[in-house]
């Protein structure tokens, strides 16, 4: 095995499955490898951020953790689509949602994400870039929520550089353009997916209701969202 391929990931492209579920949380990776997958092997611990091989019904399937935050995703998932051959990642993740009426662990699926960050200026564009999720696995996913029964909503969401917020009305804009929820990651994913020519979507779990003051905990976070794993799970092997 080639000793640090990148500074970031110990692995080879045959370590990969071509579908990566891609949770912020490298404890929440270790839990879907060890609970979700047969024979689940760590193919990545470099600055703790694991990465596991194994099956899921049959088909090789990879999860790997993203960190926090869009330099965070955006460094792994780059590596991921263009060194190790990876053409899909699905991003498992928490949000916060900004609806009243988006209850605790409901699903959220971005159909888009918009963001207050600066991540696409790399790409030198002239004008705005729409970060949008694959379709055919974000109908995939959908259609799974729906077979389990499960509270989907698919809408736009917002990735922000920011967890706490010097602008305490930041949110309230946002919200008059129909934004689903907050969190941190997909808007890079999907850029970086879209630039790769490969695909990307990001199956959230609310967390936490910014407007309602609802809450759930770290542990739920870290290990009771298994909606979101399966859903994920099954849209992995039929892309």
């Amino acid at each position: 095995m080639a000793m640090y391929p990148t500074a970031h990931i110990n692995a080879t492209p045959d370590d990969f499955a071509k579908t990566v579920l891609m949770p912020g949380d490298p404890l929440r990776s270790e839990f879907i490898a060890k609970n979700m997958l047969e024979g689940a092997v760590l193919i990545n611990n470099v600055r703790g951020i694991q990465g596991y091989t194994g099956k899921y019904k049959g088909k090789k399937v990879s999860v790997m953790a993203s960190g926090m935050g869009m330099p965070s995703i955006g460094i792994y998932s780059y590596e991921l689509f263009n060194f190790f051959g990876v053409e899909n990642i699905i991003r498992v993740g928490t949000a916060g949602a900004l609806d009243k009426d988006i209850a605790l662990r409901d699903i959220i699926l971005a159909i888009g994400a918009s963001t207050n960050s600066a991540y696409a200026s790399q790409f030198c564009l002239n004008g705005t870039f729409s970060a949008t999720a694959s379709y055919e696995m974000l109908n995939l996913a959908y259609n799974e929520a729906v077979k389990k029964n499960v509270p989907c909503h698919v809408g736009n969401v917002l990735s922000s550089d920011n967890f706490y917020n010097a602008d305490i009305t930041a949110n309230e804009k946002w919200i008059q353009m129909g934004i689903k929820c907050i969190e941190m990651e997909a808007a890079a994913l999907y850029m970086n997916a879209a630039r790769a020519k490969k695909n990307a979507l990001a199956i959230l779990t609310v967390s936490d209701n910014i407007i309602t003051g609802e809450v759930t905990t770290a542990a739920e976070r870290q290990t009771a969202f298994t909606d979101m794993m399966e859903i994920a799970l099954e849209t992995a092997i039929k892309i």
